[in-house]
């Protein structure tokens, strides 16, 4: 289904929740074009309605937004689904169950009735891992989980194979030790995303203390977490973020109303309300520059801006309306990167980033599911018209982006000073697995490294990990224990291994349509010989892979991607840029598991004849186009083309 501006800011206005939140059919429309009436801004008044008397028909909710609001914050069925002797849960308390941080899989390789275990996703924000939660989450995965980790590609850890009559065991002592699964899944705020790179600069600093300030800010308030999980008492000890964001009053932040249509009158849920957001919702934080995280893919990008000489902060950067997911097959579904909406003073900038996630609350697609992340608000409004409808929330007007150094990507691989006597080293993790398997001990030799040193660690955005405030009298210790346990040495890591990406896909995703992570390494080991062969040895080309559509591994902004749609078969996508700042365009439908070599041999040979001097892969396909690529593919010669 595809809208035109005027009749989508109708229907997405129409789209939200009749039942909860009232819609006039013309008051998006009026509040973009500049006509929302700003003489009567009472408590009582809300931006859903817009000052306009007309409400939008009835209309039946669909089933997961009912299910939403039965589910009394987040409670019902899943409480009592987890005390049945059944080794899985219903449907609709598997939907609940998500907005506690855990997936409900089975092994889809296995024969016979299905044996459900869960996975459990971790809420890490900037992507802190505390050496007291490593231990716990080691010993966790070894004794209630498959026994192996998963880094993600938005900066947490998830533990595989949890059976239900353990998932309370577990998720308690997450949240005793001061973490939590709260808001890894479902339609919040999921885990808020920072650089990696633990420098000791203030802008590097204001990025990781500001994402965690918008973690606790959009957290889900419903007391559902410690009544199912913690018997109803406190957690043991409040989590580590909320400790070290207290100065910042953020509770008091988050519940001012400025009468303006942000806050609900919803004692439990003051932002989500009944309904919580349409869909998943994505927060990254960065200096400008470093685009490590992948900023543009996000529903909000947050650029921190300091004063270049002092290093005092003065505001942000906001974009708005990134995201991946997409469904074969269905073109009014799309990946798209980021616009810039204007800058924001940093005594405004969690009003404005409320207002963000209230106009997304208000006017996001409920209707269509597919259609229902920020993104498409973003594109169909337009970003001056979405930012119009910001600012009628906010009550003035958001400033023009200002002018940042250019994005470079770096994936913080290796050893670096952190500018403060310390230094800190980036672990390559080949798809975010650890585990022990044969002579490869990753994961006893981070056990190791926790306990001899006490390792303070950061997951980085793409699927690795770094070790922040390294003395350097521990620099060999810590390469020794790495190498003892059948770690290779970063120079030893084929570049195209670091800058790829996989998610886990089969066995256990239940949207995998073939694989991804198990098959990736050997992808990175043909396009390598490919290279190789083709005299192109010290090429680096970003790559990524999906076993479905969702783009959990972020493939739409890498240089080459291959995008899961069948069991043995991948679209493949070209154009992203080096520093993933736009998306790839599709260029082949389908492309079978063994025709890698075949396929991008011609445009390989097309990038060594017509590519300009020090043009990089992403840039040369986004440059001549898939027109071009196809009609010169279409006459190619096998083997006919060696770089000089």
């Amino acid at each position: 289904m595809k809208f035109s501006t005027a009749t989508a800011c109708v229907a997405l206005a129409a789209a939200a929740s009749p039942a909860v939140l009232a819609f006039a059919p013309t008051s998006i429309v009026d509040v973009v074009n500049g006509r929302r009436d700003r003489s009567s801004t009472t408590a009582a008044t809300t931006a859903t309605r817009l000052h306009v008397q007309m409400e939008a028909p009835k209309k039946s909710l669909p089933k997961i937004e009912k299910l939403k609001i039965d589910s009394r914050y987040l409670r019902d069925p899943l409480n009592e689904q987890l005390h049945t002797e059944e080794i899985g849960i219903s449907k609709d308390a598997y939907q609940i169950l998500k907005y506690h941080g855990s997936y409900q899989q089975n092994n889809r390789e296995k024969k016979g009735p299905k044996d459900y275990q869960f996975m459990l996703r971790l809420k890490q924000p900037a992507g802190e891992l505390p050496p007291d939660l490593y231990r716990l989450i080691d010993d966790l995965s070894a004794k209630h989980g498959q026994g192996d980790l998963r880094m993600t590609t938005r900066q947490c850890f998830q533990i595989h194979g949890i059976l239900k009559g353990d998932l309370k065991t577990v998720i308690s002592s997450i949240m005793n030790i001061g973490s939590s699964t709260v808001g890894a899944c479902g339609d919040v705020s999921r885990n808020v995303m920072t650089t990696p790179a633990p420098f000791a600069s203030p802008a590097y600093e204001h990025a990781r203390e500001y994402s965690k300030v918008f973690a606790h800010l959009f957290r889900p308030m419903t007391p559902a977490f410690s009544e199912i999980w913690l018997d109803g008492e406190k957690a043991a000890t409040v989590e580590t973020w909320a400790r070290e964001v207290e100065g910042f009053d953020v509770d008091a932040k988050m519940l001012h109303d400025n009468g303006r249509g942000i806050i609900l009158p919803d004692s439990v849920e003051p932002i989500y309300g009944t309904q919580y957001l349409p869909r998943k919702f994505k927060i990254g934080v960065t200096v400008p520059g470093d685009n490590s995280i992948d900023i543009y893919t996000n529903d909000i990008g947050v650029v921190v801006v300091c004063d270049e000489v002092t290093g005092e902060l003065q505001g942000f950067n906001v974009m708005v309306g990134g995201g991946m997911g997409r469904t074969h097959n269905k073109e009014d579904t799309f990946a798209r990167a980021a616009d810039h909406m204007g800058y924001v003073p940093k005594d405004d900038i969690i009003e404005v980033l409320k207002a963000i996630v209230a106009a997304q609350r208000d006017h996001g697609n409920r209707d269509v599911r597919a259609n229902a992340r920020m993104k498409y608000l973003v594109h169909t409004l337009g970003i001056d018209k979405f930012k119009r409808l910001v600012e009628s929330y906010v009550g003035q007007e958001i400033a023009p982006w200002r002018p940042i150094a250019e994005w470079k990507y770096n994936d913080w691989m290796g050893w670096w000073d952190q500018g403060d006597g310390k230094l800190f080293y980036g672990q390559h993790v080949d798809n975010g697995r650890v585990k022990d398997e044969g002579n490869f001990r990753l994961k006893s030799a981070l056990r190791t490294l926790v306990d001899k040193y006490n390792v303070h660690s950061i997951l980085s955005p793409t699927q690795s990990i770094i070790f922040r405030d390294v003395d350097p009298k521990d620099k060999d210790g810590i390469e020794s224990i790495l190498r003892e346990h059948g770690i290779a040495p970063l120079e030893e890591v084929d570049p195209i291994a670091r800058l790829s990406m996989a998610c886990p896909a089969l066995p256990l995703c239940g949207l995998a349509q073939t694989e991804a992570e198990r098959i990736m390494p050997s992808y990175v080991e043909r396009m390598r010989a490919l290279l190789d062969r083709m005299n192109l040895p010290g090429e680096e080309i970003l790559m990524r892979m999906t076993g479905c559509p969702n783009g959990c591994a972020r493939p739409y902004m890498a240089e080459l991607a291959f995008v899961g749609d069948g069991p043995r078969s991948y679209q493949l996508w070209l154009g992203g840029s080096p520093v993933l700042t736009r998306t790839a365009y599709p260029y082949m439908a389908k492309m079978d598991v063994d025709a890698l070599e075949s396929t991008m041999e011609p445009i390989l040979a097309m990038f060594i004849e017509r590519r300009t001097e020090y043009e990089a892969f992403g840039d040369f396909c986004h440059r001549v186009g898939a027109e071009a690529i196809e009609k010169y593919c279409s006459t190619y010669v096998p083997g006919s083309v060696v770089a000089a």
